[in-house]
């Protein structure tokens, strides 16, 4: 195998997990090229990782005559490319499409893609029920008869970003929090203010605090921060009352210390390309999230994790790793509700997210943060 393709262009949190893929293949085929395909806007994050020669940006959105024309173009080049192995790591037609034109000897995908699965010579059942997303993922190893050294995805930094972080966070006293209150998914965000309780209690104990958010989400961070400031002026924080039912993890709100200034409140909402991003989150104390694409930039660099998940649950596979992992999670019912989580609740109410209180959220938090 001279030349391989590696084909994932999914959301940023797939092509994080497809890591592990890459990094077995250049274990197993040390001279060879490989090329990572990922959604477009990603390109920059995985363009300094050693397993691949070359990442390839894949735009996916427009519709009609031009889109087709790109989407053209995209295949013949792929052909002309010359590839020996193709792995197909999205289940979507486009990919199936891709596969075929790459005209490998050996395109690996899916069986569960129907449609996809036909341009592919070998096909693995993903085992949905039975493995998480990296296992699922390495399972396209398996016609090849590969067995990985590791499943940990390694976080490759550019190196212009390292050096961003570095002198940024010089600058900063005491352990470092990280929110991230957004998600691409609606029913995925933990409230707003919640996040706020956590962080105005972080400010109170001494900590700074640094509030992340990405295209889409300003106004929800922009929430969070009035909130914050509210809160750590003087504003009135939650008890230790679990809101209707049970809950997963620990209920002791720990004490609270005022007068923190609010000069340790860093709002870099929208102000940090993805590169950057993932440099900064590389060297938090803890960093508090909801289940989406920068939790795994932040676990994958063994960073201390707490997340909050509500439609999705573990057995979909993809909960952060690690033993400074935690995971808070409200048991109702109606959980799971998809693979992804709608953007507004089905039945009206958001419980899952809703009846996950801070303050045993904040007494982990605490706990990573050592104030």
């Amino acid at each position: 195998m001279k030349r391989i393709a590696v084909w994932n262009t999914a959301f940023l949190g797939d092509a994080v997990l497809t890591l592990p893929v890459l990094q077995a293949l250049r274990l197993h085929f040390p001279g060879a090229e490989i090329d990572f395909y990922v959604r477009g806007g990603l390109k920059e994050l995985f363009a300094f990782h050693p397993a691949a020669a070359r990442v390839f940006s894949v735009e996916k959105r427009g519709r009609g005559l031009a889109a087709k024309v790109s989407q053209f173009a995209l295949a013949r080049d792929i052909a002309r490319r010359g590839y020996d192995l193709w792995i197909g790591a999205h289940a979507s037609l486009r990919s199936g499409l891709m596969a075929g034109a790459s005209g490998a000897a050996v395109r690996v995908g899916y069986t569960e893609a129907v449609l996809s699965s036909l341009w592919y010579t070998h096909r693995v059942s993903r085992r949905f029920d039975s493995r998480e997303e990296i296992e699922r993922l390495l399972g396209l190893l398996e016609p090849l008869r590969i067995t990985p050294a590791s499943a940990w995805p390694e976080i490759a930094l550019a190196p212009e970003a390292k050096v961003d972080a570095e002198a940024f966070f010089s600058r900063l006293r005491g352990p470092v929090l990280g929110l991230h209150p957004g998600s691409v998914w609606g029913t995925k965000r933990w409230p707003a203010r919640s996040f706020a309780e956590v962080g105005a209690r972080a400010l109170l104990a001494g900590a700074t605090v640094l509030l992340f958010a990405g295209p889409g989400e300003e106004a929800v961070a922009a929430e969070t921060a009035a909130r914050v400031r509210e809160l750590a002026a003087g504003g009135e924080l939650s008890g230790t009352r679990d809101p209707g039912g049970e809950l997963s993890g620990t209920r002791d709100p720990g004490g609270v210390e005022n007068g923190a200034p609010l000069s340790r409140l860093h709002d870099l909402s929208g102000a940090l390309s993805l590169p950057r991003l993932a440099a900064y989150l590389g060297r938090l104390s803890c960093y508090l999230t909801n289940d989406s694409g920068p939790m795994h930039l932040a676990w994958a660099q063994r960073v201390p994790v707490t997340a909050v998940f509500g439609p999705t649950v573990r057995k979909l596979g993809f909960f952060p790793r690690g033993e400074g992992t935690t995971v808070f999670e409200a048991k109702v019912p109606c959980r799971p509700c998809g693979l992804h989580g709608p953007q507004t609740c089905p039945l009206g109410h958001h419980e899952c997210m809703t009846r996950v209180p801070p303050e045993a959220v904040w007494e982990d938090v605490r706990k990573k943060l050592g104030v």
